[in-house]
C-alpha cells in the first residue's frame, strides 16, 4: 500500500504548485513576506497611516454555482466569484482588503484544472487589489464525486476605526438610497436556478448556460473610491436574502428604506428565471440580487450613471425596506 493507491497523489500536488506560483506571484505587493516560512506567509502594513487601524476578516464561498461550472466544464470564472464574495463583504465596513487566501477541496488533484481555478482568483486578486498569500489543496476522493471539488476563501482587510462605515450609527432620514448594478445572478441562488434552467429548458429557450457563469462583479475600487469622497453612511453587499434582508442588515431601527422597483436595472436572466420556475416576485427578491448587486446609502446625492442609480430614500421608520 501507498498513499497513491488511497487515491492521494503528493506529485499531482507539487506540480500544481508549481503550475501556480508565477500566477499567484503576480498579486504581490511589497506587503508580502512569503519568505519568512514554508509553513505561512506574512503580511505587514504601515501601521503609521492610520489612526487606530482595525483588521476586519471575511470568509465565503462560491455555493452549487460550482455545480453548474462542472457541468459545464468551464472552470475560469469560479476562482473570481470566489474573491468576490468575500471583498465585497469586506468592504461594506469600508475596509481595504490586504490579503487572501483560498481552500479547495477536490475529489481527485488535476494540476491543469487547479491552474485555471488558481488562475481566476488572482484575477479577482488584480480586480480587488488584494494579495493572494496562500491556500490549500485537499485531495479527499472519499469525500467527494468523481470530477466534484469545493471552494472556499479567505479575505483580511484594514480600516481606521473613524471611518468604519457603520450603517446602524450613521444612516439617517432624508439619506439617499443608490444601486451598483450587478453582472447577473452572481454567487447566490443557484440552487434554484439550476432547477429551473436545465439543460433541456435552455436549449428550448435558446438560453446559453454559459452566461450564467458571468463572474460576480468586484466592487472594491469603486466603493472606496465612494467613500473617499464621503458623504457614504452604509453599505450593503447584495447576496442571499435579495435587497429587503442585506439592507436591513445595516439600517438602525428607527429608519426605513422605500426602494422604487421601476428604478431597479433590469435583466433579462430574472425575468427568464420567474417565467419558467413559476417563481413568485416575493421569492425572486427574496433569493436574488434582481440586477443590484451593491447598495450605498449617502447622505448628499451621487451623481447618477449606468454604474449607479438611484433606488430611493431613507426616512423615519422601524428598520424595514420596502418597495413601491
Amino acid at each position: 500500500m501507498d498513499y497513491q493507491s488511497s487515491g492521494v497523489d503528493i506529485e499531482a500536488g507539487n506540480l500544481a504548485v508549481d503550475q501556480i506560483k508565477a500566477s499567484v506571484k503576480q498579486t504581490y505587493t511589497p506587503n508580502v513576506l512569503a519568505s519568512l516560512g514554508g509553513f505561512a506567509a506574512g503580511f505587514r502594513f504601515d501601521a503609521s497611516k492610520y489612526e487606530d487601524p482595525i483588521l476586519v476578516s471575511c470568509t465565503d464561498g462560491v455555493g452549487t454555482k460550482l455545480r453548474l461550472a462542472i457541468e459545464l466544464d468551464q472552470l475560469d470564472t469560479v476562482g473570481i466569484d470566489l474573491v468576490a464574495m468575500s471583498v465585497n463583504d469586506l468592504i461594506c465596513m469600508g475596509a481595504t482588503p490586504l490579503f487572501f487566501l483560498d481552500y479547495v477541496a477536490c475529489h481527485k488533484l488535476v494540476p491543469d484544472q487547479m491552474k485555471v481555478i488558481i488562475e481566476g482568483m488572482v484575477e479577482g486578486c488584480k480586480r480587488s487589489g488584494t494579495a493572494l498569500i496562500g491556500g490549500e489543496m485537499a485531495e479527499m476522493n472519499d469525500m467527494y464525486r468523481q470530477g466534484d471539488f469545493d471552494l472556499a476563501g479567505f479575505c483580511v482587510g484594514v480600516v481606521d476605526r473613524p471611518k468604519v462605515i457603520d450603517g446602524t450609527v450613521g444612516i439617517k432620514p432624508g439619506h439617499y438610497v443608490y444601486g451598483l448594478p450587478s453582472s447577473g445572478i452572481h454567487s447566490n441562488g443557484f440552487s434554484l436556478v439550476r432547477k429551473v434552467l436545465t439543460a433541456d429548458i435552455c436549449r428550448v429557450e435558446g438560453i446559453d448556460r454559459r452566461t450564467l457563469l458571468e463572474p460576480t462583479t468586484i466592487y472594491v475600487k469603486t466603493i472606496l473610491e465612494y467613500i473617499r469622497q464621503g458623504g457614504v453612511t452604509g453599505v450593503a453587499h447584495i447576496t442571499g436574502g435579495g435587497l429587503k434582508e442585506n439592507i436591513q442588515r445595516i439600517l438602525p431601527k428607527t429608519v426605513s428604506v422605500l426602494i422604487e422597483k421601476s428604478a431597479i436595472p433590469q435583466q433579462t436572466i430574472f425575468n427568464d428565471i420567474q417565467r419558467l420556475g413559476s417563481v413568485s416576485e416575493e421569492e425572486m427578491y427574496r433569493v436574488f440580487n434582481m440586477g443590484v448587486g451593491m447598495v450605498i446609502i449617502s447622505e448628499r446625492t451621487l451623481p447618477e450613471t449606468v454604474d449607479c442609480v438611484a433606488l430611493g430614500r431613507v426616512s423615519q421608520g422601524t428598520g424595514d425596506v420596502n418597495f413601491v
